[in-house]
C-alpha cells in the first residue's frame, strides 16, 4: 500500500526582511514625481520663480544686506507649502475618491506603511523649495555690493514650512477622510496668515512658520535677536512631530514610530521654549550701547582726508561713502572745498527690528551720519547730509536751515549726478521737482520752498561747470545764515523766483 504525504507548493515569492521598507521607498519616490507633477504645486513653484526674478535686485539695488536677504526667502515658500498642503492631503485620499480603498486590503503593504510613503514624498518638496531658497540668497550673496552675512537658521525657514505644510495636509487626510478638508484647510490657513501673519511683537508670533518684522531697519547681525536657529529647530520638531502622529493614527504603532514620535515632540518644546525666552541682557546692553555709543564698537578709517567710522561687517561701505563726499566737497567753495569731515555709521538698535530706526541730527562739528542701508534714494538723501554739514557746520543746524541757504545745499546734494533732476525728485519726500517739498536725510529732514526750488531748477538748467563757477565766485554771500531766494538768485545771476518763499 502506497502512502501520498502532500507537501506545500513552494512559495513564488522570498520573505525579505527589508521588503517592507524597499515598498515604502519605491511608493515613496512614485508618490514624490506626482506630487511635484501636480498642477498647484507647478503653478506654486512658476509663481515663487517668477517672484523672485523680478524682485531680484530690486529691494536693496547692488547693496544688499544678507541679513536682510535671508529673511527674504520666507515669504514666497508660504504659497508653496499651501500648494503641497492640498496635493498631499489629496494624493492620501486618492484611493478613497476613486473608490479602490476596498482593493488595498489584498496587499502586503499595511496602510501606515503607505501613510510613511507619502511623508517620505514631502521632502522632494522641501528639497527643491531649498534649492530654490538657495539660488535666491546665493544671488544675493554674489553681488558685488552685498555685505553683512546671512542665517542658515533663516535660509531653513522656507523648506522646514513647505515640509510642515505637506505633513499637516497628509495628518489631517489620515485623521478625516473628507476631500474636502484639505481647500478648508488652505482657505483657513490664507485667513490666518492675512490677519495675524506679522501683527504681533510679542513671544506667540514665533509659533508661526515665518516671522515678519514691522521695519524694514537693518541692524548688525550680532544686534538682531532674532532666535533664527530655535525657530528651525521648533519647525523641524513639529514638521516631523506631524508626519509621525499622521504614521501612528495610519496603525504604524512600531517602538522605532513611537520613540521617534517622543522624540519630535521634544524637538518641539525644547524649540518653542527657547525661541520665546525674549531678548538677553547681554544683547539689550550691546543694542544700547550701539545706538548711543557707537564708538565703543566701531572702526575708524581716514580716506582722503576725512574719517569712516563703520560697524563690523560694513567697510566695504567706505568707498562708496567716500566717492560721495569727494563729488560732495569738490562743489563747494570757500572752506568747504577742503572741509574734513567725520562720516558715522549709526543705528537705532535699542528697539530691535520692531523699531522704526529714526536718528536724531548730531551736534557734533562735521560729522554726518550714515545708514546701515545703501544704494537708491540712499545716495542723495546721504549727499544733502553732507551738504549740509558742509555749509551750516554740523547735522542739527543743517537740519534747521529755511531759508536760502538750501540752494547752495542741494546743487552740492545733487549736482555732481548725471542727471540731477532724478536725484532732487528722489530726495524729496513727494517725489516733484517743482512746489514745496521735505528734503530726505538720514536724519532729520530738511524744508525746500517753492521760490527755493524754482531757483535750484535754473541753477541746474545751466551747464555743470558754469554753474559751478558761480556758485563759487558767490559761496560766502550764498551761504550766509537769512539769505533769501531771491536774493541768492540775484548773486547766482538767475532770474528772481515767483513762487512763495516759506518754509513748511
Amino acid at each position: 500500500m502506497t502512502t501520498l504525504v502532500e507537501k506545500p507548493a513552494a512559495s513564488g515569492t522570498r520573505d525579505e526582511p527589508d521588503g517592507p521598507f524597499r515598498a515604502v521607498l519605491a511608493l515613496a519616490l512614485f508618490e514624490s514625481r506626482r506630487l511635484l507633477t501636480r498642477i498647484p504645486v507647478l503653478l506654486a513653484f512658476a509663481v515663487y520663480l517668477g517672484w523672485t526674478v523680478w524682485r531680484s535686485g530690486k529691494a536693496w539695488g547692488d547693496y544688499p544686506a544678507l541679513q536682510d536677504a535671508d529673511r527674504a526667502t520666507q515669504g514666497a515658500p508660504m504659497l508653496v507649502g499651501l500648494a503641497v498642503l492640498l496635493s498631499v492631503n489629496q494624493a492620501a485620499l486618492r484611493s478613497r475618491r476613486y473608490g479602490t480603498e476596498r482593493h488595498f486590503a489584498v496587499l502586503l503593504l499595511p496602510h501606515w506603511c503607505r501613510t510613511a510613503a507619502h511623508a517620505l514624498s514631502v521632502l522632494a518638496a522641501a528639497l527643491v523649495t531649498a534649492v530654490c531658497v538657495a539660488g535666491q540668497f546665493g544671488r544675493e550673496a554674489l553681488r558685488p555690493g552685498a555685505i553683512g552675512q546671512g542665517s542658515v537658521g533663516e535660509l531653513l525657514v522656507g523648506p522646514l514650512t513647505v515640509l510642515l505644510s505637506g505633513l499637516t495636509g497628509l495628518l489631517l487626510a489620515v485623521l478625516v477622510r473628507s476631500v474636502i478638508a484639505g481647500p478648508l484647510l488652505v482657505v483657513f490657513a490664507l485667513l490666518v496668515f492675512m490677519f495675524f501673519w506679522g501683527t504681533s511683537d510679542d513671544a506667540s508670533r514665533w509659533l508661526l512658520p515665518a516671522v515678519v518684522e514691522a521695519s524694514g531697519n537693518t541692524l548688525p547681525s550680532d544686534l538682531m535677536g532674532r532666535p533664527a536657529g530655535w525657530h528651525a529647530l521648533y519647525l523641524a520638531g513639529l514638521a516631523l512631530s506631524l508626519g509621525l502622529a499622521a504614521v501612528l493614527f495610519a496603525g504604524g504603532r512600531k517602538p522605532a514610530v513611537v520613540a521617534g514620535a517622543a522624540g519630535a515632540l521634544a524637538m518641539t518644546l525644547v524649540g518653542g521654549v527657547a525661541q520665546s525666552g525674549g531678548d538677553s541682557p547681554q544683547l539689550v546692553k550691546a543694542r544700547e550701547r550701539a545706538t548711543v555709543h557707537p564708538e565703543q564698537v566701531q572702526s575708524c578709517v581716514r580716506r582722503d582726508g576725512s574719517t569712516y567710522c563703520v560697524f563690523p561687517g560694513w567697510k566695504p561701505r567706505v568707498g562708496d561713502w567716500a566717492a560721495v563726499v569727494d563729488r560732495v566737497r569738490s562743489l563747494a567753495g570757500g572752506g568747504a572745498h577742503e572741509q574734513d569731515i567725520v562720516v558715522r555709521q549709526r543705528v537705532e538698535a535699542r528697539y530691535g527690528l520692531s523699531g522704526d530706526g529714526t536718528l536724531t541730527p548730531l551736534e557734533r562739528p562735521h560729522e554726518v551720519t550714515v545708514g546701515t542701508q545703501w544704494g537708491g534714494n540712499r545716495v542723495p538723501e546721504f549727499s544733502a547730509a553732507v551738504a549740509g554739514v558742509l555749509i551750516a557746520g554740523d547735522e542739527q543746524a543743517a537740519t534747521s536751515i529755511c531759508d536760502g541757504r538750501t540752494i547752495p545745499l542741494m546743487w552740492l546734494a545733487v549736482g555732481w549726478e548725471s542727471d540731477p533732476l532724478d536725484a532732487l525728485r528722489h530726495v524729496r519726500l513727494d517725489d516733484s521737482i517743482t512746489g514745496s517739498a521735505m528734503v530726505l536725510q538720514p536724519t532729520n529732514g530738511l524744508s525746500m520752498t517753492a521760490a527755493q526750488t524754482e531757483v535750484l531748477r535754473a541753477l541746474l538748467d545751466l551747464p555743470r561747470g558754469e554753474a559751478g563757477a558761480r556758485v563759487k565766485d558767490r559761496w560766502s554771500e550764498l551761504t550766509a545764515p537769512k539769505i533769501t531766494a531771491a536774493r541768492a538768485a540775484e548773486l547766482l545771476r538767475l532770474p528772481a523766483p515767483e513762487e512763495e518763499d516759506k518754509c513748511l
